[in-house]
């Protein structure tokens, strides 16, 4: 990639940010427009026009200033009457005679539609911003504000957009301690020993963002859940939260202890048969409605990593989501019950677990439950197949879950975008019915006509002071909202508002950083996982390699586990010869995957256990190629870090340095990863290294000695410390 120098950047007219930020602003800095780009914005006046006063109207008409003001280095405010050219007009047919008089076409945008039209009102011109409820004109001011931020003309803006999702939801994993499983970015920002009391200006900055993107929902713990939350005490707090959320648009749910009636109900049975308990719970979510009168529901862990659930009691999933959903139902609440499961007993193949427990209880829950399917059959990789349930279950409510905190993605240090891994799982084909019958549709309900839908991505927020621990993790929280929002919205396009909206409109600096962005996750599959490796993290921190970890618990919480190699070849043999997980899918998929010739080579080792001497499309063996990759994803990781040094010009020093930092020790893991990754394939190959591939740095034995105690968002230490290696170790 060619850079500009900064003396011909000068010579263009372009500016140099020189402002120094921290990133809390996230997307919505609101920073004054370059003049050249400000003339094409005059036509927009001073005054933003509203005769409601309604929670939400107020936050909208606050936004619009706000945004507005800092924009077009203006003073605008706000009026009920327009009072000349210009103005921006927002309200509902119900709350604004100006909106009902033009009669726009809203019918088709449902509850939180909005549009956004250039429209002449007695002689003036305006701009109205209009939706059937408060909530999603709210969305529509943020999108008009957007468009000022990336530069679209508003002239003759047009604009209807409707959410594709109904619950778009962030699930944080955060306990009531403060602190957050696979967290990244410091402690929770619940204040939970505050509330009810006090709600902070930040919960309010946090609605804000959400509700920038879309978000209309928030999980507020853990889905390894406390009980605690359900006592009167703590109802109290969460009411407390919801109130600050609701003019936002954002709903509050809990995640549901399976247990809970024993635990802190004095029942001494949780069968969801037992009429007691089913009276239980249909007490304690009366409770809660007496509370929250809108709470949106239940997300509900059962039987999966120990935790309880209707199997404990010879029930199924459906009677025990159904039990959750009896009770939800008179309120209008909803059940979503985690689809990430496995029992107890080690399986032939653990990718198939969820499969073979949900498809066949279809049709069997109620309509207020939806399951909640992570993307992948196994737990949030740098890559993986989409889950076979997806498309498996046509008479069953679906949504999807992802994970916006980079558990197994080299945490908040890792530059990683997560839109295109997103994008890639919602655009593969089920075949479910017939060619075209994409993940995507599944989500949104379209493929089976399902009006109840779900995307939930587990929140990568904290209380460092820029959210998300380094400044591109925050670019996935946005990604997350915008493909809630339109699952067939592209990667690429998100990736470029967000570059705008965080940093600067300049288009060298623009273009450099979205290339940088679009490219990383494919440099993390390489670095860590490539030709559809999986789960080759260390063991309970998920941070640095581990391929050879084979003496943790069961069998399926080890490396080897997974990419079983020997002597003669690597990967899991999952085709009809081996555990059959191929059958899994749809007919078309299902005869693809099970020939290694017909395999994509990102997918191959997921799918097989293939000799090293095997043929690639590039030529080399599959041992060349797979040391080749390694190295590959080093290298990139260096282009990344020498790039994004280019770009210092452009960046306020704050943003710039950390970002700098974090791509070091991004540099720092890859060489780690390759190195211990090359060292220990090796050893079981037994083969040389291709030509021109440099031998790692240190021993296998050495690799193998590396710890990494206290890695952030577990707490304990993720193995038994040892002392450290002769040579010098790279610290954690």
């Amino acid at each position: 990639m060619k850079f500009l120098p900064l003396l011909a950047l000068c010579a263009l007219g372009l500016t140099v940010s020189a402002r120094a930020e921290d990133g809390y602003d996230l997307w919505l800095r609101y920073h004054p427009l370059e003049k050249a780009a400000q003339s094409q914005y005059t036509a927009i006046g001073a005054t933003v026009v509203s005769a409601s006063h309604s929670e939400t109207a107020n936050v909208t008409r606050d936004e619009l200033v706000r945004g507005l003001s800092g924009l077009l280095a203006k003073k605008v405010i706000a009026r009920e009457a327009i009072s000349g050219n210009g103005a921006v007009v927002f309200g509902t047919p119900e709350n604004s005679r100006i909106i009902a008089d033009l009669h726009l076409p809203l019918e088709k945008l449902g509850p939180e539609g909005y549009l956004i039209r250039a429209a002449v009102v007695k002689g003036k011109a305006v701009t109205v911003i209009a939706g059937n409820s408060d909530v999603g004109v709210l969305y529509g001011a943020f999108r008009f504000l957007k468009s000022i931020q990336t530069r679209v003309p508003v002239e003759h803006i047009d604009i209807a957009s409707a959410p594709k999702v109904k619950l778009r939801l962030l699930n944080h994993w955060d306990n009531l301690d403060a602190t957050v499983e696979r967290g990244y970015a410091g402690s929770s920002i619940f204040k939970w020993w505050e509330l009810p009391a006090h709600s902070s200006q930040r919960m309010i900055d946090y609605a804000r963002a959400n509700a920038s993107v879309g978000i209309n929902g928030t999980v507020l713990i853990n889905v390894n859940a406390s009980s605690l939350i359900l006592t009167p005490e703590w109802l109290r707090k969460v009411a407390r939260l919801a109130d600050t959320f609701r003019p936002y648009g954002i709903k509050v749910y809990l995640v549901a202890r399976f247990s809970a009636p024993i635990e802190i109900g004095g029942l001494k049975t949780a069968d969801p048969l037992d009429p007691g308990v089913r009276a239980w719970w249909k007490n304690k979510t009366d409770e809660i409605y007496q509370n929250i009168p809108d709470f949106g529901g239940f997300l509900v862990k059962a039987n999966s990593e120990g935790q309880p659930g209707p199997q404990d009691y010879g029930r199924g999933h459906a009677d025990g989501a159904n039990m959750f959903a009896e009770a939800l139902a008179p309120h209008g609440g909803i059940v979503m019950w985690r689809a990430f499961v496995y029992s107890q007993e080690v399986p032939v193949d653990r990718v198939k677990q969820a499969y073979d427990e949900f498809k066949p209880l279809d049709g069997k829950f109620r309509d207020n439950v939806i399951l909640q399917v992570k993307n992948g059959p196994l737990d949030f990789q740098p890559r993986e197949p989409f889950s076979p349930l997806f498309g498996a279950t046509p008479a069953t409510a679906m949504g999807m879950e992802v994970e916006i905190t980079k558990e197994y993605l080299g945490f908040n240090t890792h530059l990683v975008y997560l839109g295109t891994l997103w994008q890639e799982v919602l655009e593969s084909d089920t075949f479910a019915k017939g060619q075209n019958s994409t993940v995507a549709k599944v989500v949104d309900g379209s493929l089976f006509d399902k009006k109840l839908t779900l995307m939930a991505g587990v929140s990568n927020i904290g209380s460092d002071r820029n959210w998300c621990g380094s400044i591109f993790d925050q670019a996935n929280w946005y990604a997350f909202g915008r493909l809630a929002w339109d699952p067939e919205a592209r990667a690429s396009d998100i990736a470029a508002d967000w570059v705008k909206m965080t940093f600067t409109d300049n288009p060298v600096f623009d273009s450099a950083a979205v290339t940088l962005m679009l490219g990383s996750r494919e440099t993390a599959v390489n670095y860590m996982t490539p030709l559809g490796l999986t789960h080759q993290m260390g063991t309970s921190g998920h941070y640095g390699p581990g391929p050879w970890v084979d003496n943790v618990g069961r069998a399926d919480w080890n490396p080897v586990y997974y990419h079983r190699a020997d002597a003669q070849g690597i990967g899991f043999d999952r085709s009809p010869s081996g555990s059959n997980a191929v059958e899994q899918y749809a007919p078309p998929l299902r005869a693809a995957l099970s020939n290694v010739a017909t395999t994509p080579e990102n997918a191959l080792l997921w799918f097989h256990h293939v000799p090293w001497s095997q043929p690639m499309k590039s030529g080399r063996t599959l041992w060349d190629e797979l040391v080749t990759r390694y190295g590959q994803g080093l290298s990139e990781v260096q282009t990344m870090a020498a790039n994004w040094a280019k770009l210092k010009p452009y960046v306020d020093t704050e943003r710039f340095d950390i970002t700098a930092d974090y791509l070091r020790i991004q540099e720092r893991d890859a060489l780690l990863w390759r190195d211990a990754s090359v060292a220990y394939f090796s050893s079981i190959s037994h083969l040389p290294l291709p030509a021109g591939q440099k031998a790692p740095l240190h021993s296998l034995g050495y690799y193998e000695d590396l710890s990494f105690p206290y890695a952030p968002g577990q707490g304990a230490p993720a193995r038994k410390i040892k002392p450290p290696p002769v040579d010098d170790a790279p610290s954690p």
